[in-house]
């Protein structure tokens, strides 16, 4: 095996790991909050709202819950394994390893999203205890599914970068990707919201993603579905490229 194979798997294989080693820390928490949302919104809420595009409140919003658990566990894991990695100089072992920058940023990333799918896993599980998914399209779930936790991990590496103290690592999640999630679509469908709303919420990312999710697996929409490929695909090649270049320069890794 390559020496650079070698050097990329074990960094894989230390970033798995490690949030399987705390699940109680990584896994669990996403599973209980869902499972909150399912009960309070699903059942509690939704029983009292009508059906939407011929789906029940409950089946329309579990699409978004699975695909809000995947997003936060994807930045989650990659900002804290990183910045932990900065915070206590073990980063600088990286640096000296057989290791070339894009496969070091890939590891943390598919570390990132070994995570996101393993949480949306376990979410989609929860999910069939309280609705019935009926999947439409299973490829195009499992390529928006694999691109979100891509693009949120490389998110979470670039917060990780930047980030001077721990405090700086939950600032994005909570004042930034929190507010975007929640208007992104997962409870409600933007076609019920008039102007300006409308139209300011097709400048949100997170909504393309639950949207080609849930397209995928009860087959509506309420945006293109070409558009919203195009969109992860172009931000998540954009954040490849420019935290590959923040490396490069040493940005948060040097003093």
């Amino acid at each position: 095996m390559h020496k650079y194979s070698i050097a990329f798997y074990t960094l894989l294989r230390k970033e798995i790991v490690r949030f399987f080693r705390i699940w109680s820390q990584t896994l669990l928490p996403p599973a209980i909050t869902m499972t909150l949302y399912f009960v309070i919104f699903g059942q509690m809420i939704g029983s009292k709202i009508p059906e939407i595009k011929g789906y029940s409140y409950m089946q329309y919003i579990a699409p978004g819950l699975i695909m809000m658990s995947v997003i936060t566990s994807a930045y989650n894991n990659v900002v804290a394994s990183f910045f932990g990695a900065r915070f206590q100089k073990s980063i600088e072992e990286l640096l000296v390893a057989p290791l070339p920058q894009p496969l070091l940023l890939l590891g943390f990333t598919m570390g990132g999203v070994a995570r996101g799918l393993t949480t949306g896993l376990i979410v989609t599980g929860i999910s069939l205890f309280f609705t019935h998914l009926h999947v439409q399209h299973p490829w195009l779930i499992i390529f928006v599914v694999m691109l979100t936790s891509t693009l949120f991990s490389l998110a979470g590496f670039t917060n990780g970068l930047f980030a001077k103290k721990f405090d700086d690592i939950s600032i994005i999640p909570t004042f930034v990707l929190t507010p975007l999630t929640y208007f992104g679509g997962v409870f409600y469908s933007i076609n019920e919201l008039g102007e300006p709303w409308h139209s300011l919420s097709l400048f949100n990312p997170i909504l393309y993603m639950v949207n080609a999710f849930r397209d995928g697996i009860l087959g509506i929409s309420d945006v293109n579905i070409t558009y919203a490929i195009v969109i992860m695909l172009g931000l998540t090649i954009l954040l490849f490229i420019g935290n590959w270049y923040l490396l490069h320069k040493g940005i948060g890794i040097r003093t």
